[in-house]
């Protein structure tokens, strides 16, 4: 079975900023992946790459296969790391917001996700918290079929439990034939779900291996292991 995400000497700048420099990498299809890295070191800028919002300045990145455009965006679902839904709109609305736009969009799935949330889908997408709407933003994205989901920082500035329901929903609504990349500071809290980590510094892939060897290998968590690494 083909990569899910591909990158070959990948790299993009913004001026004299480079952000990133010659990645190489590649997931394979079932693997849910932690893209992890401190502040500034490319994380979003790859995630934009592999969603088509951004041109490489040079190298390739192709997703199953095809680089980035209309093609992949059909197997792509996205969640960005800040709120970016129509905020006038009602969980109802939003559904079907996404139903127009996505063929693979589930929307019974979603209404049942939500529905479990006890969340009133008459109500705005403004008027409700920031733990609920990070709830509504990821059940959406979730609810597609889709073989990438990319999810920069999900689990950002919400409570314990909200994590916890966050990484649940997304370990539950995937399939072998997807990946999953999350973005993410959070590496103790995702660390349980996560199959394999890729380290970036300045932009530049320093280490991509599973959780398992990891722990083999160094006798400690992933999470320990990045502090050591990229201790101040």
């Amino acid at each position: 079975m083909e990569t899910c995400l591909e990158c070959r000497d990948l790299s993009k700048r913004f001026g004299s900023v480079q952000a990133l420099d010659g990645v190489t990498l590649s997931i394979a299809p079932g693997r849910v992946v932690g893209l992890l890295g401190p502040n500034g070191s490319g994380k979003t800028t790859l995630i934009k790459l592999a969603n088509g919002l951004l041109t490489p300045s040079s190298g390739e990145i192709r997703i199953c296969g095809a680089l980035p455009g209309k093609e992949t965006k059909a197997v792509v679902s996205y969640l960005p790391d800040r709120p970016c839904l129509p905020e006038w709109m009602s969980a109802d609305e939003l559904m079907d917001y996404f139903a127009d736009f996505f063929e693979d969009f589930d929307r019974a799935r979603a209404a049942d996700m939500m529905a479990r949330l006890r969340l009133n889908p008459h109500m705005k997408y403004g008027q409700m918290s920031k733990g609920t709407r990070e709830k509504v933003q990821l059940i959406l994205v979730m609810s597609r079929r889709a073989r990438l989901y990319l999810l920069d920082e999900p689990i950002g500035g919400v409570d314990p439990a909200t994590r916890d329901y966050i990484l649940d929903t997304i370990i539950r609504n995937y399939d072998e034939s997807a990946s999953v990349l999350i973005s993410t500071h959070l590496i103790s809290d995702v660390e349980n779900v996560l199959d394999d980590v890729i380290f970036l510094r300045e932009g530049r892939v320093t280490m991509q291996a599973s959780v398992d060897d990891i722990r083999a290998q160094y006798g400690k968590s992933v999470d320990a292991l990045f502090r050591e690494v990229f201790r101040c």
